[in-house]
């Protein structure tokens, strides 16, 4: 079976390369990271990966959550939320992008790759 693809977005350079390197190490075939939803769009034209790590807080105009509703639309490729902005009417906005899960920041390793887990069950 092939590696889940995860495409990281994520505009916080440190946090992006440290969550990109541990899912490396954890078998997972990881793109990007993208610090834009421009950036985002462009990896995943370029890549198609499985699922998008999602973060809130992206540079440029768009945030996160545009970033994921023009990904599941366009592409069909869906997020987990990462984020520290998982208020109710975040979630209620993002609904279109039909996540696969929301990870609170600060989270450990063991949150995520769990998270990924079950995403792969759900995607098939």
């Amino acid at each position: 079976m092939q590696p889940l693809r995860v495409l990281v977005v994520e505009d916080e350079f440190l946090a992006a390369i440290t969550t990109a390197d541990m899912l490396r190490d954890a078998g997972y075939d990881v793109i990007g990271p993208a610090r834009s939803a421009a950036e985002a769009r462009r990896l995943v034209q370029q890549h198609e990966p499985d699922v998008a790590l999602m973060d809130i807080q992206l540079a440029g105009a768009a945030d996160g959550v545009d970033a994921a509703i023009d990904l599941f639309r366009t592409f069909g490729v869906r997020s987990i939320f990462v984020t520290a902005h998982s208020d109710r009417l975040t979630r209620e906005r993002a609904a279109a992008a039909r996540p696969l899960s929301w990870v609170a920041k600060p989270y450990s390793d063991d949150q995520l790759l769990r998270a990924l887990r079950l995403a792969a069950d759900e995607l098939g």
